[in-house]
């Protein structure tokens, strides 16, 4: 791993609970490195699960928010130009939005989980002007589980934390699978709702 993340982490990892939520916040390096390093510090007595995971669901959920409202108030022009620096992509902008209006709200849930569209999906919920009351209940709603599964394999490789994306592998294609199948029955519900209105 490099020099540069390994330093981040030391320094994030001074800062207890408040670096696990830094850390998410900045997204500076990726979410499950993060997650996987505080899963070590459990496993070395220095954080409890609990305290963890709210950490980290808070620093995630505060993320997307940043997100949400950069879609919200600046919309699709002001993110083109200065999504560069927090790693967003015209490309990935096209693929979220695509998401949001042929799925409707509940892919904020679901999207969480599949590379590519799982930050990006906030910036098209702001833009439509979702109400941030359900776009953070979805969002929390799908960082908790991503929160959990992250930080218990980092507990359990301990000082192997740093092979957390292979070992992961397992524990995360059944959340995708579930995280989908819940997509699916938020979308057929709602496009039955439409056809009996």
């Amino acid at each position: 791993m490099g020099e540069i993340i390994n330093t981040m982490l030391e320094f994030l990892s001074q800062l207890g609970y408040f670096g696990i939520a830094l850390g998410l916040m900045i997204e500076v390096i990726p979410s499950e490195i993060v997650l996987g390093y505080g899963g070590y510090m459990i496993s070395q007595g220095e954080l409890t699960f609990v305290g963890a995971v709210i950490a980290g669901t808070i620093g995630g959920t505060f993320a997307q928010l940043f997100l949400y409202w950069a879609g919200y108030y600046g919309g699709r022009p002001f993110l083109e130009k200065y999504g560069k620096y927090v790693f967003i992509k015209k490309k990935h902008i096209d693929i979220a939005e695509l998401w949001f209006r042929k799925y409707g709200a509940g892919v904020i849930f679901s999207a969480r989980f599949i590379p590519v569209v799982r930050h990006a999906i906030s910036i098209p919920a702001g833009i439509a002007k979702m109400p941030a009351s359900k776009f953070t209940l979805y969002t929390v709603a799908a960082i908790i589980p991503w929160t959990i599964i992250f930080l218990y394999v980092g507990k359990v490789l301990g000082s192997n934390w740093a092979d957390i994306k292979d070992k992961a592998h397992p524990y995360v294609l059944p959340t995708i699978i579930g995280a989908l199948v819940i997509g699916a029955i938020y979308i057929l519900i709602m496009k039955t709702k439409k056809t009996t209105d």
